[in-house]
């Protein structure tokens, strides 16, 4: 499947989005489960993420790259359900949770358990979301600094800056250090 596309037409329209969301469903859904860290969250994210695909299709000929179209998509529907008051309220304000989440491991969980980069992928986890996105993209997602900085929307060197600064939060939380500076 090419990554650009100019226009798709309405009788292939559901054929598209199948492509789209066989091609970067699971990209997009760790990408979502990196930001809102509950991975039923991040699953209904990416399936109102493909819905406004679906919607803005009609749009492609503006597009420049789909994929940063998506990842763009995706992170900003991301912050909204943060931004949210329920979010805040029920997610990060209350145990309630904690009683409520699966006892089963999320697939993302399963997978950071049998991997020897567990205790990495969950240092990464624990960074403050500024840091975060910009190593999960840079380094998970390999795109390169001008990509995410138009990802983002951000200079390229206040982009560096957020890589320095997160990787050396990063070492900091590897080797257990002062957690309280997050």
């Amino acid at each position: 499947m090419p990554r650009e596309h100019k226009s798709v037409p309405d009788w292939k329209q559901d054929e598209w989005l199948e492509q789209l969301m066989d091609q970067y469903g699971n990209q997009l859904t760790n990408l979502a489960f990196s930001y809102l860290k509950d991975w039923g969250r991040a699953q209904e994210v990416v399936q109102d993420v493909f819905v406004t695909c679906f919607h803005r299709a009609h749009q492609l000929e503006e597009i420049r790259s789909v994929e940063a179209w998506l990842y763009r998509i995706t992170i900003n529907k991301c912050k909204d359900v943060l931004k949210s008051s329920w979010f805040k309220r029920v997610i990060v304000g209350s145990q309630l949770f904690q009683f409520l989440r699966s006892k089963e491991p999320t697939p993302h969980e399963h997978m950071l358990q049998n991997s020897e980069d567990e205790q990495l992928a969950q240092c990464v986890l624990e960074l403050p979301l500024t840091y975060r996105e910009v190593i999960l993209l840079y380094y998970y997602e390999d795109l390169t600094v001008p990509e995410i900085s138009e990802l983002l929307d951000i200079n390229q060197n206040t982009l560096r800056t957020r890589l320095k600064r997160g990787r050396e939060k990063l070492a900091q939380l590897l080797e257990g250090g002062d957690q309280d500076e997050r």
